[in-house]
């Protein structure tokens, strides 16, 4: 049996990137005032969610351009938060600039363990707890848009999946 290689960069970004389309096109789902204000008992509206991910992504283009994971202060919760039109040109610009710092990145950087405030993990790990993350977040707000009576887009509706 030959070895085949199941994952590179190119591939894991082309996954990502499919799961932030759909994570964008949920977010334009909403309607605005309970993209802002719906929330279940003891969780958060989608919005803050959303800021979440968004951060996330920000942490980790951070690691990919500086080759160190480390926070930004004052990231957290803000007074003002952002409008879902703000939240969207910010997925946008961050979708580019993933697709153009991924091929920046060394193999032995994507692949080496370094600590990080969220325990020792390579880059290439880090990316998969973000797709994970992003994923169950998306998955509540879908419970969000079926109370709220609005049909969520199909989680299958991705490029990644259908382009083979």
């Amino acid at each position: 049996m030959s070895e085949i290689t199941l994952q590179t960069p190119a591939t894991l970004l082309a996954h990502w990137q499919g799961h932030r389309d759909l994570t964008r096109r949920t977010i334009e789902a909403f309607p605005e005032e309970a993209f802002e204000q719906h929330a279940a008992p003891g969780m958060r509206p989608f919005r803050k969610m959303t800021l979440e991910l968004s951060h996330m992504v920000d942490y980790q283009l951070n690691w990919l351009r500086t080759g160190k994971p480390q926070t930004e202060e004052g990231e957290e919760q803000t007074k003002n938060l952002p409008s879902r039109a703000e939240i969207l040109k910010r997925w946008d610009e961050q979708t580019g600039e993933l697709a153009a710092e991924f091929p920046k990145v060394s193999a032995e950087t994507w692949l080496t363990p370094v600590d990080t405030p969220f325990g020792k993990m390579s880059p290439f790990k880090s990316v998969e707890y973000l797709i994970e993350n992003e994923i169950h977040h998306r998955a509540q707000g879908f419970v969000y848009l079926r109370e709220l009576g609005v049909t969520p887009p199909g989680f299958y509706e991705r490029a990644d999946v259908t382009q083979e």
